[in-house]
């Protein structure tokens, strides 16, 4: 190819990574869920092995040429999150705001963020049509062992090629199972095929292995295409680990952002900020207010010239007779957020 009852996520997240420390040298390795429901899935409840675990060092990839070409860098991006449960309200999808604040911290324009079924026609079509404008897209779900995790198939098709069992996440893929689940060696036939979905990749794809302690990689289509699990601590770590694989833009192109606090309502502030917005727009400025029940309103300055956004800051603050906002206690307001949405 980046929540369900809660039995499922966790059993996969373990079978998919497990800690370790990092100290391997990069070695090149080039290719040959949401959580989903628990039916189907093959029977790893056996408890784990009592002796200790070893600590996996797996070689991690090398960094590949710049897919986009020399000199070029991501400025688009887009995030397509693939699975009934979300649709269905059974599962709050967490990855495409964690794409969202990674793209705005790397001062990439995230333009479209889709949910759409597992669906085989509705994955086709999004995936085309998204690597066809954008620079960056991801998709999240839909990559375990089951019936319904379909993506690593349907984008092979959308992108003409056929499926083919990667012998290096086969392998690491045993490799770690096996300390996990003892009953890995009981499977029968079926299982061990479902298992094996897993590593069923599209056979003319990048396969990027972004760390030394996790079997299951990044598995990339036309240099712009890059497909995560669902599991949101995994597809997390899995994302920020491929930072180093990406053309990020260079630092001067990420955007600085400063945030006011006001006492004030909404409807008393919207004719100013509607007068700076008609100011400051050749400027590049962008202005957001959000409105926080029954406390205030936080507004928000947006620009890549940190000194024109500095300078606004102050203006704004003096004429909404509100305060500025560190990042530390933006952090805390969205950690907040967070916890309530839970």
């Amino acid at each position: 190819m980046h929540s369900r009852p809660i039995a499922r996520p966790f059993a996969l997240q373990r079978h998919l990574t497990r800690p370790a420390r990092i100290s391997s040298p990069r070695s090149q390795i080039r290719m040959s869920s949401q959580e989903h429901t628990p039916a189907a899935r093959p029977d790893l409840s056996t408890k784990p092995p009592t002796q200790s675990e070893p600590k996996f060092n797996f070689p991690v990839s090398e960094i590949p040429k710049n897919p986009l070409g020399e000199g070029k860098y991501i400025k688009s991006a887009a995030c397509l999150i693939i699975g009934d449960e979300i649709l269905n309200g059974k599962t709050l999808d967490r990855n495409s705001n964690y794409f969202a604040r990674y793209c705005f911290e790397h001062g990439i324009d995230l333009k479209k963020v889709e949910v759409i079924a597992d669906d085989e026609d509705e994955i086709i079509e999004a995936s085309r049509r998204m690597v066809s404008k954008y620079d960056f897209v991801i998709t999240s779900g839909g990559i375990g062992p089951t019936h319904d995790d379909i993506t690593y198939a349907c984008l092979a098709k959308a992108f003409n090629q056929n499926l083919g069992h990667h012998q290096e996440t086969l392998r690491r893929m045993t490799e770690m199972s096996k300390h996990r689940w003892a009953s890995l060696a009981q499977q029968n036939e079926e299982q061990r095929i479902a298992r094996e979905r897993m590593a069923l990749f599209p056979d003319q794809a990048e396969v990027i292995f972004i760390a030394p302690d996790i079997w299951v990689p990044v598995v990339r289509l036309e240099g712009k295409l890059c497909i995560f699990p669902g599991i949101p601590k995994l597809f997390q770590r899995m994302l920020d680990g491929l930072s180093p694989f990406l053309p990020l833009p260079p630092p001067h192109e990420r955007p600085y952002r400063q945030q006011i606090f006001t006492a004030l309502p909404e409807s008393s502030i919207a004719p100013y900020l509607t007068e700076l917005q008609t100011r400051t727009k050749t400027q590049g400025v962008r202005i957001g207010s959000y409105p926080s029940l029954g406390a205030g309103v936080y507004v928000s300055l947006i620009s890549r010239n940190s000194a024109d956004v500095q300078a606004l800051a102050e203006e704004v603050a003096i004429r909404l007779e509100g305060r500025l906002v560190s990042d530390e206690e933006a952090l805390a307001i969205l950690r907040e957020k967070e916890k309530g949405a839970a």
